[in-house]
């Protein structure tokens, strides 16, 4: 039972406001690929009832990224190789566009919200204060920032895409791939200072591309989901 203040803070529909929340822990690596997931422990956690629950899970089934076995329950699905090297071409043109869009609508808060995500990966490199599950924490919050500066539309693909591929590791683990991956930063930034969208699209896009070539180099990195393409094409 939530309280009142709860109450108000909740969305009108209590489902999207699960289907949220479980995309994020997702997103997030809260929740990893496999992991049963129990609708009576998401229904305590979110502060709803099992029925909120129940209905976003059949939501995120749908988009694909929860597997539902009437004998194993709900898990968040696994990709298999071919499926992860799909998902991060779809993320490299997704992304983009979303950075041109975002340079052509920029606003003078949004470029600082943007700098100072960008400051605080800088600040944990320099410092190495933090976990590689926190950078990579930080280069989400960095990348959205810019994102959430394109379209409503534009955003929610893009977090679906983000939704499903969750290791349990990070490209962020290795000191040396952090570095040249903040540096791709500092180039996309740059694009977006100068207002060049069309710069700051293929440099995204180079980036997302560089993202995928270290979880392909990493063998406990990349993805190892059995093959789904029987299975989606018999739908």
């Amino acid at each position: 039972m939530i309280n009142g203040a709860e109450e108000v803070a909740l969305p009108k529909s209590r489902t999207a406001y699960v289907a949220d929340r479980l995309k994020d822990d997702v997103a997030n690596g809260v929740i990893r690929p496999g992991e049963l997931i129990k609708q009576t422990v998401l229904a305590k956690r979110y502060g709803v009832s099992a029925t909120p629950v129940r209905e976003a899970l059949r939501m995120l089934e749908s988009d694909g990224v929860i597997t539902y076995s009437p004998h194993k329950g709900a898990t968040v699905r696994e990709l298999n190789p071919d499926s992860a090297r799909d998902l991060y071409r779809l993320r490299a043109a997704a992304e983009a566009v979303a950075a041109e869009m975002a340079v052509e609508r920029m606003t003078p808060a949004g470029l600082a919200r943007i700098r100072e995500k960008h400051a605080v990966i800088q600040s944990a490199l320099a410092s190495q204060s933090a976990t590689p599950a926190e950078l990579s924490q930080m280069n989400r919050e960095f990348h959205f920032a810019i994102y959430e500066l394109s379209s409503p539309l534009v955003l929610q693909h893009i977090e679906l895409l983000w939704s499903r591929f969750t290791p349990g590791t990070t490209i962020w683990r290795s000191p040396e791939d952090a570095a040249k991956l903040q540096a791709e930063h500092d180039q996309i930034l740059e694009a977006i200072e100068q207002n060049d969208a069309k710069a700051a699209g293929a440099l995204t896009a180079a980036h997302i591309e560089h993202a995928a070539a270290i979880r392909e180099q990493e063998p406990d990195l990349r993805a190892s989901g059995t093959d789904d393409r029987q299975e989606f094409s018999s739908r």
